[in-house]
């Protein structure tokens, strides 16, 4: 990338800074260009094995994981949960829709919520802010909790929280909830026309039992793997919708970092994001091979 950290961090100080002092964070940000590539690239590993990622520039003096930890439960609590409410909510839909295709409710609930996952995010977000924040003030307008509380375990200040995620909470799921329920579809439809769900029909069971336990239970092993790909990205946060929200988490941060040339703090969000989507793909191999067994059969 285009830059260095070290002439960022100068110009915060106005070019009060001595030869001495740009060489001595250019060390400590593992920018020193006499150190060569290679070299750095090993210290990179080195650190990165061992736990020390190194000091921030965005948050100076203060150190990466410190900084990436105190965001992660702000990310993890409002996409997370917000992430598995758009997947189970928008599998119902899709399921429903496919079994009663062609009615009231296939022909109003998927494209409804199809082209309102069309709008960008932060186009849904200022909305909602102008009309549930600034003409009715039913929501607080961002931010992760009101502007000097004390962080607590009180059920006051979850309240707190819990009001200032309402806004950024439902963006996501608004904007999220369509492609779940689209692929769904799909996939019902097409594995409702298979000869045993026929067969089910044929043996007289019950409509809810072939919906869930035959068509459906099939139906949603695609879509699986795109919920495991989706739950490890929670960890890089909805990078708009914080920062419309000013929210707290690894998305705001992360743009903050790349504004700032924070190498340090981007290299820790990848690390991060990577194992976090490798595991989450892990984890949902792991379920598809107890809902479907011919994939135990093959394993």
């Amino acid at each position: 990338m285009p830059g260095n950290p070290a002439i960022a961090m100068m110009a915060r100080f106005h070019g009060r800074l001595s030869g001495q002092a740009l060489r001595a964070i250019e060390v400590a940000f593992g920018v020193d260009a006499k150190a060569g590539l290679l070299s750095q690239y090993l210290s990179y590993f080195r650190n990165e094995f061992t736990g020390h990622f190194g000091t921030s520039l965005t948050f100076f003096p203060t150190s990466v994981s410190h900084v990436v930890f105190t965001a992660l439960p702000w990310t993890l609590g409002l996409v997370g949960i917000t992430t598995i409410i758009a997947f189970v909510v928008g599998t119902l839909i899709g399921m429903i829709g496919a079994w009663r295709r062609g009615g009231m409710f296939d022909s109003i609930m998927p494209p409804l919520f199809v082209i309102l996952s069309a709008f960008p995010y932060f186009w849904i977000a200022m909305v909602a802010i102008l009309f549930f924040g600034v003409k009715l003030g039913w929501l607080p307008l961002g931010s992760g909790y009101t502007d000097g509380a004390t962080i607590t375990l009180s059920w006051s200040f979850i309240g707190d929280v819990l009001d200032h995620a309402i806004l950024p909470g439902m963006t996501i799921v608004i904007t999220a909830i369509g492609g779940w329920i689209l692929t769904m579809r799909n996939n019902m439809v097409t594995t409702l026309a298979e000869d045993y769900v026929r067969m089910a029909r044929a043996k007289g069971l019950s409509p809810a039992r072939i919906m869930l336990n035959y068509a459906g239970r099939n139906a949603i092993l695609p879509n699986l793997t795109g919920f495991g790909m989706s739950l490890g990205f929670v960890v890089s946060g909805a990078i708009l919708v914080e920062y419309v929200f000013s929210y707290p988490g690894i998305g705001y941060m992360m743009l903050q970092a790349v504004l700032n040339e924070d190498y340090p703090l981007m290299q820790t969000l990848f690390v991060f994001i990577t194992v976090a989507v490798l595991l989450a793909i892990l984890i949902v191999d792991g379920v598809s091979l107890l809902l479907d067994p011919r994939a135990r059969r093959i394993s």
